[in-house]
């Protein structure tokens, strides 16, 4: 019959304060040994990465742009 009780009853404050610091270190914990797991790149790989997005930033830039100005156009071609 105790045993009964107990499942029933709330943990206190204290104890779920506790409870939830534990958690945040055991997530902590779990974080770090997956980081070690995972496979980094090259000096090298990290350049042509990095050069792969910046030039195809500058494209999409370029192509939003010319949608921009062209509807920018068509919208003083209405109105105006």
């Amino acid at each position: 019959m105790a045993k009964e009780d107990n499942k029933n009853t709330k943990p206190g404050f204290a104890q779920r304060f506790v409870d939830f610091f534990k958690g945040i270190g055991r997530s902590f914990k779990n974080m770090y040994h997956e980081l070690k797991k995972v496979s980094w790149p090259t000096r090298k790989e990290l350049i042509n990465y990095s050069v792969v997005v910046f030039v195809f930033m500058i494209v999409m830039g370029v192509i939003i742009g010319v949608f921009d100005l062209g509807a920018g156009a068509l919208i003083r071609l209405i109105t105006g």
